[in-house]
């Protein structure tokens, strides 16, 4: 999935005048992880580690810096990138986990108990990954930046009551009016 919206940028929105971006591979070591964090900050004097207390410094670029990387994967704990580090980010899909006896056994197992099964072992899973691929972006009280959720699904009612309290003043969009 990561592949086909990284295709679908380059094909209709990427500019390599303005934009240069990173995608997260499938098998990062640390240092591989490190480089690719380390683009996002532009701290002078300091360095990057994925406890997420420092940056490297980098040059000066007039290009903005986009990075793909998979919802709830490597980089979805762990790192705190500051600042204007990062700004925003645009979550594709709801996080739903992939359909497995595991989770379908914990899905039956809440029906038996008269709760929505499919919350349980899918939605509220899936609604932690959106969360803290959210919390990436505002990271401390002086930090200003936006999230955009981009899923129909996020209108539904199920979904909004799982939104935040902090996110009671959000706004729809779309294509036609971002």
């Amino acid at each position: 999935f990561l592949t086909q919206v990284y295709d679908a940028y380059l094909t209709h929105f990427y500019d390599p005048q303005q934009v240069e971006c990173l995608v997260q591979a499938e098998y990062m070591n640390e240092e591989a992880r490190e480089e690719f964090l380390s683009r996002f900050c532009r701290e002078p004097d300091a360095e990057f580690d994925l406890a997420g207390k420092i940056c490297m410094e980098i040059e000066e670029e007039d290009r903005s810096l986009v990075g793909f990387c998979v919802l709830g994967g490597i980089f979805s704990e762990g790192i705190d990138l500051k600042g204007e580090a990062l700004i925003g980010a645009l979550i594709v899909g709801t996080g739903l986990p992939q359909v497995c006896r595991e989770r379908e056994i914990l899905m039956n197992y809440f029906e038996e108990q008269g709760k929505d099964g499919f919350d349980y072992a899918y939605r509220y899973p899936g609604m932690n990954k959106v969360l803290q691929a959210a919390g990436r972006v505002i990271r401390s009280r002086t930090d200003k930046g936006v999230v955009a959720l981009l899923d129909e699904r996020f209108e539904l009612p199920v979904y909004r009551k799982l939104f935040p309290r902090e996110w009671e003043h959000y706004h729809m969009v779309n294509r036609n009016n971002v």
